[in-house]
């Protein structure tokens, strides 16, 4: 869907569930646990270990510097059905009011096409990517052109538009 925002389909309802002791985290999917090592590489494949990129800013203890920051977060976002950081980094203006994720969707891979403006002190920012995912085994790619705007020093998500 051209602008969504919502890497298609979206059904499964997920929420974080806690910090577990010794280094790792917790969520909760669908009655089922999901566990990730705090040394584990990040989903966004940015090459940094999760607590060193996308973890805080899922955690709320950090903001997106950059529009490509906060593009590699709803990624990881979208990995861990974190419905909640979706939303709240979805402009008020374009956001929906509920978001809902597939729950036989695996990701497979986020791949940074292109970044225009978009860095610290910029009002705009566009990036282009190619995210790779599975759906009951069957393997799909997500090619989108992405618009951000930073406002009170916070970015967020506006709009998509899908490349053939």
């Amino acid at each position: 869907v051209v602008g969504s925002g919502c890497w298609p389909p979206c059904r499964l309802s997920v929420s974080k569930f806690g910090v577990g002791g010794f280094g790792i985290l917790i969520f909760r999917v669908k009655g089922s646990v999901m566990v990730r090592q705090n040394d584990s590489r990040c989903p966004c494949e940015s090459g940094l270990i999760y607590q060193e990129c996308c973890g805080p800013l899922l955690a709320g203890t950090a903001l997106a510097d950059s529009a490509e920051t906060l593009m590699r977060s709803r990624y990881t976002a979208y990995v861990e059905g974190d419905t909640d950081y979706l939303l709240r980094t979805w402009h008020p203006d374009h956001r929906p009011d509920s978001l809902s994720l597939a729950n036989n969707q695996k990701w497979l891979g986020l791949k940074i096409k292109g970044v225009e403006a978009g860095q610290q002190g910029a009002a705009r920012g566009v990036v282009e990517f190619v995210a790779r995912f599975k759906i009951g085994g069957k393997g799909h790619r997500l090619h989108e052109v992405s618009s951000f705007v930073r406002e009170a020093g916070r970015w967020y998500y506006t709009s998509g538009e899908l490349v053939d």
